[in-house]
């Protein structure tokens, strides 16, 4: 009966790439997302973590701070975005040359790019 009167709630974020840190709380009923980044700990194990100007989300949209959680809850903490993902696209397209990328990739002998 005890797990009636908690909720599970995982708490993920990536301070780099190829990083993940995960962290699973058992909370109150009624707790929020902001309850569970402080129950965490990782506010205070990664300082940078600015809630003012730091996106959250639970399992994957964006969520407010006092949004009230469910159990098994997924909490994301995101990253702000270091390149545009279009310029960094665009710049993959160029880097691969356009016969290897996408569309343009021969499909058979003989075949003319993009057929």
């Amino acid at each position: 009966m005890a797990s009636e009167k908690r909720l599970q709630v995982t708490v993920v974020y990536s301070p780099a790439a190829r990083d993940v840190r995960e962290v699973i709380l058992f909370l109150a009923p009624g707790s929020t997302v902001l309850q569970a980044l402080q129950a965490s700990g990782l506010l205070q194990l990664f300082p940078l973590i600015d809630l003012q100007t730091t996106v959250v989300g639970v399992w994957g949209r964006k969520a407010r701070l006092n949004q009230v959680l469910r159990a098994n809850d997924r909490v994301e903490i995101y990253r702000p975005l270091t390149v545009d993902p279009k310029v960094a696209r665009r710049e993959r397209f160029l880097k691969q040359g356009v016969r290897t990328a996408g569309l343009f990739i021969k499909k058979r002998a003989g075949a003319k790019a993009g057929y």
